[in-house]
């Protein structure tokens, strides 16, 4: 299989979270072409808590790049390069939800977000035996903690009330995890 030849790449725009990168390639087919690529600082890390009663802990929030649209999704955050994966994902649930867990197990590590623009690459825990506590929320999010059972957020996705694909679509639709409420 053919590879891609980076000729020539300059770094575009710059922030703590992301970098942009413009570069000059040659196609396997060796056409010389132009490709934006998206490098993250931080790897990604969701959480799918499930109380007791089977319920799910979602997040909901209003999403900047998606045209300030409420989002409902699981927990998640960013694993600064070194920090443990089950660490970020403790981490990311006590803060966003207020709940803290000593059950917290992996379902996916290390896959790609979206690998044709970038190399975000992410972990998918489930998080069980839940307690109860206060959010820590960073500056920068204002987060509505909301409990729904498996089967209204199977429906909510079917009926487009759910829209984050990255989250909800792979862990509700057609999938072999859509068993994880019965864990």
């Amino acid at each position: 299989m053919s590879i891609w030849k980076t000729l020539k790449t300059k770094v575009v725009f710059e922030t703590p979270w992301i970098k942009v990168r413009h570069d000059d390639v040659l196609t396997p087919a060796g056409s010389p072409a132009q490709y934006g690529v998206v490098e993250f600082k931080n790897r990604a890390v969701g959480v799918v808590p499930i109380l007791d009663d089977g319920r799910i802990v979602m997040v909901r929030q209003t999403r900047y790049a998606i045209g300030n649209i409420s989002s409902l999704q699981i927990p998640e955050g960013g694993a600064p390069e070194g920090e443990d994966w089950l660490q970020t994902a403790a981490r990311e649930l006590q803060e966003e939800t207020g709940y803290t867990s000593n059950d917290i197990q992996p379902l996916l590590t290390d896959f790609y977000l979206s690998n044709s623009v970038t190399n975000e690459c992410g972990a998918l825990f489930i998080a069980r035996n839940l307690k109860a506590g206060k959010q820590e929320l960073e500056e920068t999010e204002d987060i509505l903690v909301e409990l729904h059972s498996f089967d209204d957020l199977l429906a909510m996705i079917r009926h487009g009330k759910i829209a984050y694909f990255g989250d909800c679509d792979r862990l509700f639709r057609d999938n072999p995890i859509t068993s994880v409420s019965r864990l």
